[in-house]
């Protein structure tokens, strides 16, 4: 493979595009209002079929999703179907179906992946990171262990092995029936 045109000063580094990161950057089904229905993502995915949505399981409170623009393979948020944006303002029901659901998660990434560790957490309003802050979401990333390589640190890019629909339907096969 020859060199690219197009990308600067040339290096003896070829280039793989993550095309998807842009939909991302550029806002993509990203709500223009913090207001629930149609516009936010979260509120319509639950409407979907499970395929379609990539949801990997729904509780009673809230549901399980692939996120769209993974960190790493496997991330997947747990959302509670209210339209909330605060942790505080979750309802008891709420908190305990996302913590089942956390856990559930770990537990079916763990066995379809042998992930070595995970980030769990939520990003709370806009200076927070949060990307669409008005519906609350927690992140459930795995880790392993050398995930920080060079395809990251130099390259500012993932590499995900796998599509998103074939990840959902292998953890929603190994997602646990109970805690």
């Amino acid at each position: 493979m020859g060199e690219q045109d197009g990308v600067g000063d040339p290096d003896p580094f070829l280039r793989l595009w993550t095309p998807h990161r842009m939909a991302y950057i550029a806002g993509e089904n990203k709500p223009t209002s913090g207001d629930a229905g149609d516009g936010c993502p979260f509120c319509r995915i639950p409407a979907l079929s499970d395929a379609d949505g990539l949801i990997a399981r729904r509780g009673e409170a809230a549901y399980a999703v692939l996120n769209l623009y993974p960190y790493n393979p496997g991330h997947l948020m747990v959302v509670p179907y209210r339209h909330v944006a605060d942790y505080t303002d979750l309802t008891p029901d709420e908190v305990a179906d996302v913590a089942r659901l956390t856990q559930q998660a770990m537990r079916a990434v763990r066995t379809v992946s042998a992930a070595h560790g995970f980030n769990v957490g939520m990003n709370q309003g806009d200076v927070a990171g949060a990307g669409i802050a008005a519906h609350l979401h927690q992140h459930v990333v795995p880790r392993w262990g050398g995930d920080t390589n060079f395809m990251p640190v130099i390259g500012q890019t993932k590499v995900l092995p796998q599509l998103l629909a074939d990840t959902r339907a292998l953890l929603a096969k190994h997602w646990p029936s109970s805690d």
